[in-house]
């Protein structure tokens, strides 16, 4: 790894001088919120550093989007963007075990660049070219699911920390740090996780062949039953695999909360009774769930 960039490294590094950028400053203690949004050039500029490190000593914690604006845009949502030019993930819980993932796998190339935002977590990011914005949600959700990331954290909008300040969530500050990986910029075909249909469409996992060679397919709930099991058996806690269903399942379920306890649930049961702790009858995963 080479040594940690500065803000204004890390901006020219990723953005062309004249592209139009969001900045957001968020003060969790006094729940005041800014946003600027400005060319590269004049956000990696001294004056503006300085503004930013004198909010950041305020109590603020800083961010800034990943992809680049129209012109004339006053917001940062999705029909603001005018081009994407990264992928991330956001690693929360089990975040080192997710990055070593990322690094040994053969399913996404080597990332750009490494944040560490504080002890045990990450955000990884690709440069990439030729993608629409819906492309690009549709991959990061894809490798959430497959690395265990924040389902949360995949919208093309999103804004990620800054590195070069301290990260001000929690009792003790921590500076976020970046580190290069890579100098490429990639595309869809580099990323084996983004072939097939998007998230809504996405093919569903083929069941083994079963008596009379006909092959089925795995339902939703079954997909996700054997999600919670990988994600139980390498160690996950329950809970945080819960909000990663909600989050993924969320305005797909009519309680996504109680389908994804479920879900959970019956993965631990399914894991216990394959080890011989618990006697039991087959579990479906496809218990019909609570109107």
């Amino acid at each position: 790894m080479s040594d940690s960039l500065s803000a204004s490294e890390y901006i020219h590094d990723n953005f062309k001088p004249s592209d139009r950028m969001a900045v957001l400053l968020r003060n969790r203690n006094t729940e005041e919120v800014i946003q600027r949004i400005a060319t590269a050039e004049k956000i990696a500029a001294p004056d503006f550093q300085q503004w930013l490190k004198e909010r950041n000593q305020a109590g603020f914690d800083i961010y800034i989007g990943m992809n680049t604006l129209k012109d004339g845009a006053c917001s940062r949502t999705k029909r603001d963007i005018t081009e994407i030019r990264h992928v991330y993930l956001d690693l929360d819980y089990g975040g080192s075990e997710a990055l070593k993932a990322i690094h040994t796998s053969d399913d996404v190339p080597k990332p750009n660049f490494v944040l560490d935002t504080s002890p045990g977590k990450h955000q990884v990011v690709w440069k990439i070219e030729g993608t629409t914005p819906q492309e690009a949600e549709d991959l990061q959700q894809r490798m959430a699911h497959q690395f265990g990331a924040d389902i949360a954290a995949t919208d093309a909008s999103r804004v990620l920390r800054l590195p070069g300040f301290s990260n001000r969530k929690y009792s003790v500050d921590c500076l976020v740090r970046v580190t290069k990986h890579a100098d490429k910029t990639y595309n869809l075909r580099d990323f084996k996780v983004a072939s097939g249909p998007e998230k809504a469409e996405r093919p569903l996992e083929p069941r083994p062949v079963r008596s009379g060679g006909k092959r089925e397919r795995l339902t939703q709930s079954e997909h996700d039953w054997a999600y919670a099991k990988r994600a139980l058996a390498r160690g996950d806690d329950p809970e945080e695999i819960m909000r990663r269903i909600v989050q993924f399942r969320a305005g797909e379920k009519h309680d996504p909360e109680y389908y994804a306890r479920h879900t959970v649930a019956k993965a631990q049961a399914a894991l216990e009774m394959r080890s011989g702790i618990v006697q039991s009858d087959d579990i479906s995963p496809d218990e019909p769930e609570r109107d």
